[in-house]
Order: structure tokens, then C-alpha cells, then sequence
């Protein structure tokens, strides 16, 4: 299965989206107005979702605003650490 939707689906079943997999757009921003509305607690809820579901591990607050960005960034850093 594509790692995009992988993550796609994951965030939806683990943050209870409203939005659909297929309206999430892989460079979408997760945050913010233009984004998909995550806030603070959906980005605790995600980085522990990621560990759990891709065993990546973000060690602090400044990596994890630089990963979750969007969907590509997510699977740029799974990618990355040869987790993929």
C-alpha cells in the first residue's frame, strides 16, 4: 500500500477526522485555516499515532512542527529513517 495513505488513514481512524482519506491532499497543511484544522491536541494525538503505527520516533517540539506539515513530510521523515 502507497505510504501516503497509509498515513492518510491512520490520521483519520486515529484523530477522528471529519474529512475524508481522499480530501486530504498529500502537501495539504495540517494546521491552520488553509489546512486541515488540526490543533495541538491532534498533533499529540499524531506524533504517538506515527510511533505506533510506523515506529517513528520525534523527539522534540521543533522536529515535530517540521514533520507535521503535511502528509509528504510525514512520509518524507518514515522515508528518511528507512522506516518505510
Amino acid at each position: 500500500m502507497n505510504l501516503r495513505l497509509r498515513i492518510k488513514e491512520v490520521m483519520a481512524s486515529e484523530l477522528m477526522l471529519e474529512v475524508g482519506v481522499d480530501e486530504i491532499a498529500d502537501d495539504s497543511p495540517l494546521f491552520g485555516p488553509s489546512g486541515i484544522g488540526l490543533d495541538s491536541v491532534d498533533a499529540l494525538q499524531l506524533v504517538v499515532a506515527i510511533e505506533k503505527h510506523f515506529k517513528l520516533k520525534i523527539g522534540d517540539q521543533a522536529r515535530a512542527r517540521e514533520i507535521l506539515q503535511s502528509v509528504d513530510t510525514i512520509a518524507k521523515a518514515i522515508e528518511e529513517a528507512g522506516l518505510a
